[in-house]
């Protein structure tokens, strides 16, 4: 049985080896429950086993086994999609939750398999996230401000980690973003945020298209335009980058100070991740691009500029 090996290196990094051995049967098992064919996975899934099935009616569908981890993904992305209902999202078809298995409609090709411009990129991500956004108080999700506090954990570990790859005025100006994020959030605004929103999460439904692998959040929505702002860090600094957050914030009559904080803090946090994996060029892009705006902002906040 074949095992992407990106999803492999994440079982065994995660402890979830028997996991790993025990995923053909776990197909098997759900094979028979569910009444499906299993076709040969998708090569380039990172944090699940993702494989097209086929129905016992013939339709087509898409099974999700994703890497055992802390902290409920799992049971995260089916609450969302089940709010979400179809609406911008991917339908859910059926899921278990002890199991981490959902299956899911076949969508077309990503975003990113398409040339699309960046600005209709950007107005048609924005306008997915903004179907997905509504009040949830009692979805028993994590809430922004214990992403920023995530956020701010795994910055400070990361970069110790990989031998402090980018400017300490650009950790600390990426805490002090997310510290801000934290002592803003309000319950009473929070709303359900998808949490990852970029080309690879967009396939193509028809005519239009849907989100996918929601990490979901209740949280203020400039979240959600803050992961646009981490995205595309070369297009980003060929200009001013304050504009495509004052764009984004104009287009949704949202704050633009709060999705540029988000930006900086998603944009260090993905950067060395990125840059841990091996995933280049975009993790030393997003890593100058945030060295950048710390150093431009660093005169105008105090910032120190020693590493």
């Amino acid at each position: 049985m074949h095992i992407p090996p990106v999803v492999a290196a994440k079982a065994h990094a995660a402890g979830a080896g028997e996991w790993l051995a025990a995923l053909p049967s776990l197909i098997g098992a759900l094979a028979a429950e569910w009444g499906f064919e299993a076709g040969a996975p998708y090569g380039d899934a990172t944090e699940a086993y993702v494989t097209p099935v086929t129905l016992a009616d013939g339709s087509p569908a898409v099974l999700k086994l994703l890497v055992p981890r802390r902290g409920g993904p799992a049971a995260h992305e089916i609450t969302v999609l089940r709010l979400a209902g179809g609406d911008g999202c991917v339908r859910l078809l059926r899921a278990d939750e002890s199991r981490a298995a959902l299956l899911l409609e076949r969508l077309g090709p990503s975003m990113a398999d398409l040339d699309l411009p960046l600005g209709e990129r950007l107005r048609v991500l924005t306008g997915l996230a903004r179907r997905v956004w509504r009040p949830v108080p009692d979805a028993g999700l994590p809430t922004g401000a214990d992403k920023g506090r995530w956020l701010i954990g795994r910055i400070e570990r990361r970069w110790e980690e990989l031998g402090r790859p980018c400017a300490r005025r650009t950790v600390e100006h990426a805490v002090a973003c997310a510290r801000r994020r934290i002592a803003a959030h309000d319950d009473a605004r929070a709303v359900l945020v998808h949490g990852d929103v970029h080309r690879w999460n967009a396939l193509r439904c028809g005519d239009g298209w849907r989100l996918v692998d929601p990490d979901g959040l209740l949280a203020e929505p400039e979240y959600d335009l803050g992961v646009l702002m981490r995205e595309d860090p070369a297009e980003l600094m060929a200009g001013d980058p304050w504009d495509r957050a004052r764009e984004l914030a104009a287009a949704t009559g949202l704050d633009a100070t709060a999705v540029w904080e988000w930006g900086v803090a998603e944009r260090v946090s993905t950067g060395l991740l990125a840059a841990g994996i091996g995933l280049q060029p975009v993790g030393d892009l997003m890593l100058a691009a945030a060295d950048a705006i710390a150093a431009a902002g660093s005169a105008h906040q105090g910032l120190p500029h020693d590493r």
